[in-house]
């Protein structure tokens, strides 16, 4: 399957060095104030949001990966949460509608030079302005992307919900200094629009923090490269694994491609609401085997970087 927008990446750091790091900078994320904030909801018109290039998953090859820190299961729930059996899917539009259709959403960004595009979900959230999606999709090579807006319910070119325009975006330090693949979860903390914050609108999922691997899962996003165009929400489903490979990841089957990195995964999803556990979001996909879509662990450096956007 084709993909457009390939990031090189230098993907992971010694097993050492992540060692010192975690040790030194276990209760640090990084963070970048957004530029102008009015601007960016301006740049982003309706053309040029259908124009965004996707900012591709993650392509990872062999090498050394760092080890997780996992620590007490935290969960924090939605309102209403029933049981609903995950079904195989592996990258088909969503039509079951719910909570899910307001709550995620595109993400849209200046990244060298170039207009680009992910996901992200809003979450249950002190602040109601917290947006959990990929760190690539805040920093990438170095830089903090610009311009960056977060459009919930996108659909081809509309935003029923508004242009929530980032006041600060925030990654987990391992990803803030050395882009490593296991922590490659980001944040960004979003203006009020109108004189309302972003939950009041359009709701919030629940987020899962050490909550295991072999989850059943769902995974959301607008993939906007080949065969997808970036129109609609598509959405993965199934019997999650745990990366028998090189990461620290969750793996589930799944074709969506650039662009859908950074949506949500869920566990504990109800079809019927549209409502579930965030336990990961769309990450990097393996070259070498076609069709699986990974998702980093949501451990303790995810909860303290979840912890320190609701301050926020």
């Amino acid at each position: 399957m084709r993909r457009s927008l390939r990031i090189p990446h230098r993907a992971m750091s010694a097993v050492a060095a992540t060692g010192a790091l975690v040790a030194g900078m276990l209760l640090q994320t990084g963070s970048a104030s957004a530029s102008a904030a009015p601007s960016a909801e301006d740049f982003w018109t309706a053309e040029r949001m259908r124009a965004a290039e996707p900012l591709d998953l993650l392509p990872v090859s062999p090498g050394d990966l760092s080890k997780v820190k996992e620590g007490v299961e935290k969960l924090v729930p939605p309102t209403g949460l029933p049981g609903a059996e995950a079904f195989p899917e592996q990258g088909g539009p969503w039509t079951g509608g719910g909570k899910v259709t307001s709550t995620a959403g595109r993400v849209f960004f200046t990244y060298q030079g170039r207009q680009a595009s992910c996901s992200g979900n809003a979450v249950t959230s002190a602040n109601k302005s917290t947006v959990l999606t990929a760190g690539h999709c805040v920093k990438m090579d170095g830089a903090w992307h610009t311009n960056w807006v977060f459009v919930p319910g996108y659909n081809d070119g509309q935003a029923p919900h508004g242009k929530w325009t980032a006041a600060k975006t925030l990654s987990t330090p391992q990803w803030t200094a050395s882009e490593d693949i296991n922590y490659d979860v980001g944040a960004a903390v979003v203006n009020p629009l109108d004189g309302k914050k972003l939950t009041d609108v359009v709701g919030a999922q629940g987020v899962a923090f050490n909550s295991g691997y072999n989850k059943k899962m769902y995974a959301f996003g607008w993939p906007a490269a080949d065969p997808y165009d970036g129109s609609e929400l598509i959405h993965c489903s199934g019997n999650s694994i745990r990366d028998f490979l090189l990461s620290n990841d969750h793996g589930l089957s799944c074709d969506m491609t650039g662009g859908s990195s950074g949506g949500p995964w869920f566990q504990d999803f109800d079809e019927s609401t549209g409502t579930g556990l965030q336990a990961s979001v769309n990450s990097f996909g393996y070259n070498f085997l076609p069709g699986y879509m990974f998702g980093p662990y949501f451990g303790e450096d995810a909860k303290n970087l979840y912890e320190k956007a609701q301050a926020s």
